[in-house]
């Protein structure tokens, strides 16, 4: 069972992917981190975020691992747990530049289908690609979306001490650049399930989720 969960950030993906695959037996994989891992990997090796081609260049080099259990889900470049550093505002800043070059997208997506396949009793994967581009063939595709508001009031709470102004102006900055990239854009697939979480509770989201994945696998 491979369900794909989409959607642009602060809608609650993480949180409902990792709860979903937890309650169903399921491993999990966050694709952001992969895209922010390289992109801190980029940043710390002093690699121009503003020249495609130096990416391009370079995105083969790290070692990327990301470790699946829902309960603890790791990841680490060259063998060092990046957790904690990948989630800084400067990687945020600089993860759609360095996710839109072609040569990285086709790096992490192999990497990602390869996670998939391996995931014996199946897997929750959520970015923003997955069931457009990664994993076309996901059994069960859902698109997560919510107001731009209830996205910053939720992502400034995630990220202590942070203006909702400010970080409402970030998130539709970031959806912009995701969703006009060339390269596998943020877009819902035509076959996905379209939840809208502004109204919902973190609970209701992972409820409606997991109905979805049971109504499919009742009718597999």
């Amino acid at each position: 069972m491979i369900v794909a969960i989409d959607g642009p950030a602060g809608t609650g993906k993480s949180s409902t992917s990792k709860a979903v695959a937890a309650q169903l037996g399921l491993s999990y994989l966050d694709t952001g981190a992969q895209y922010r891992a390289i992109t801190w990997w980029m940043v710390s090796n002093g690699i121009d975020i503003d020249d495609p081609s130096a990416i391009a260049a370079a995105a083969g080099k790290p070692e990327i691992a990301s470790g699946t259990d829902p309960e603890g889900p790791t990841i680490t470049v060259d063998g060092v747990d990046v957790a904690a550093p990948i989630r800084t505002q400067e990687v945020s800043s600089k993860v759609s530049a360095v996710s839109a070059v072609p040569e990285v997208r086709a790096r992490i997506t192999e990497l990602q289908r390869s996670i998939a396949a391996s995931a014996k009793q199946g897997i929750v994967v959520e970015g923003r690609d997955i069931g457009t581009t990664v994993l076309p063939d996901a059994d069960l595709k859902v698109f997560l979306t919510a107001s731009p508001e209830a996205r910053a009031a939720r992502r400034s709470g995630e990220l202590k001490g942070s203006d909702v102004h400010s970080t409402r102006e970030a998130l539709i900055k970031r959806d912009a650049a995701d969703s006009s990239r060339k390269t596998s854009p943020l877009a819902k697939a035509d076959d996905a399930v379209e939840v809208d979480t502004t109204e919902l509770t973190l609970a209701q989201v992972i409820e409606c989720v997991v109905t979805l994945v049971e109504e499919k696998r009742a009718g597999k």
